[in-house]
């Protein structure tokens, strides 16, 4: 675990706050731009945030009460793999970490896309594993009813997690030998089958993307209740909880998690950051009126259809907050804007700076600019096919 605190913005068109594109202002014209994005992602990296990660999903947007699209709030997205690689060339060290659904994607797609990303990052992709359980979802497909219970879709994207880290694997880093002389451009034995067949999945055959400078880009996963948490500890790098105001709840999820780990065996405490949402106000009556407001044009207040806690609150509360947090055992947190740009804007601008006063970060210009593992304090990923002379055997899974 990093002895610095992680600080992960997550980005969703206007900000997660269902009335957010209305207090966007010209931003709220260009949700579908690149410029949009690239203002958005290249701030949080110019000024210091470890990391963005990019919501995505199978519909276009929220559905009201008759089940059709809510036309009061963002509809419409552009694909979060598509818009991270777009924007990777105009960032300098900030982790790239797009929601990718494992539901209705071919392992083999998940995989290359991701190690595409890291190459094109040099080494700041991450992948926010995602499954998606509705039928209007499933019906864009048209290869199942859909409606899977979730206990389905957590076994199913577990054998996909095996899959797309079996196919990260199958290249060699010394694979590509460019040797003139003999004519060959890579060496067959340094490239691995990744055999597998379960229940829900089956590959054989490697990658087509070389090794990338990670290896395995780290994977962040939600574990927001108790099977979505055990999905996390079997399979992601990072774990997002969603805590309440208390510190009793964090401590509480903070040692599920650590149990979990020592149930499965696993002698590797993953990094978890609390996942809250956050509107940042100039003082707490301010923040709380600006909440207010946007709860009163959504007819709804956030709070009551939000997964995770809704703070109304100030810089210097969410830095005693994010000490509090750290003091428990957690390596940092995930902040979710409900506007975007302001509240992304003062992540970066006002949050950055006071939690490098708190002591709680270092200074921008000593951050690190390694690989995202480095930053978030992973181990390297060894390959499982490191030792292996020649191809790789046949590893067949149930």
């Amino acid at each position: 675990m990093p002895d610095r605190t992680t600080l992960v913005t997550a980005l969703q068109g206007a900000g997660w706050h269902p009335a957010g594109w209305r207090t966007a202002g010209p931003a709220a014209q260009r949700l579908t731009s690149l410029r949009h994005w690239r203002d958005v992602v290249v701030e949080q990296d110019r000024l210091g945030v470890d990391a963005v990660t990019i919501e995505d999903s199978f519909t276009a947007g929220p559905v009201d009460s008759s089940g059709d699209l809510d036309t009061t709030t963002v509809v419409g997205r552009l694909d979060a793999l598509l818009v991270a690689n777009a924007v990777a060339p105009a960032t300098r060290a900030l982790g790239l970490v797009p929601t990718v659904s494992v539901t209705h994607t071919e392992p083999f797609h998940v995989a290359t896309g991701l190690q595409t990303l890291d190459h094109v990052s040099l080494g700041r992709a991450g992948w926010r594993i995602q499954v998606s359980p509705t039928t209007r979802e499933a019906a864009l497909f048209g290869r199942r009813p859909g409606g899977d219970d979730v206990s389905t879709l957590f076994a199913e994207a577990r054998e996909v997690a095996e899959v797309v880290s079996r196919l990260w694997d199958s290249w060699d880093d010394d694979a590509i030998i460019r040797d003139v002389t003999t004519g060959r451009f890579i060496d067959r034995d340094r490239i691995h089958n990744a055999e597998f067949v379960g229940e829900h999945v089956s590959v054989h055959g490697a990658s087509i993307v070389p090794r990338s400078p990670q290896g395995r880009p780290p994977v962040f996963s939600l574990a927001h209740r108790s099977d979505a948490a055990a999905f996390a500890v079997d399979t992601a790098d990072v774990v997002l909880v969603t805590p309440g105001f208390d510190g009793r709840e964090a401590r509480e999820l903070l040692s599920e998690i650590r149990h979990l780990e020592q149930a499965a065996g696993s002698d590797v405490r993953r990094p978890v950051l609390a996942d809250l949402a956050v509107l940042i106000g100039s003082s707490p009556a301010a923040a709380a009126d600006e909440l207010a407001a946007l709860d009163e044009a959504a007819g709804t207040p956030y709070a009551d259809v939000s997964d995770t806690s809704v703070l109304a609150t100030t810089v210097p509360e969410l830095v005693s907050l994010i000490g509090d947090l750290r003091g428990l055992g957690f390596a940092g947190v995930r902040l979710r804007p409900l506007r975007i740009p302001v509240d992304s804007t003062a992540i970066a601008r006002q949050l950055v700076p006071a939690l490098v006063t708190a002591g709680l970060r270092a200074d921008v210009a000593s951050r690190p600019t390694a690989d995202l593992r480095t930053r978030l304090g992973i181990a390297p990923a060894v390959s499982r096919y490191a030792s292996v002379s020649g191809p790789a055997p046949v590893e067949v899974s149930a």
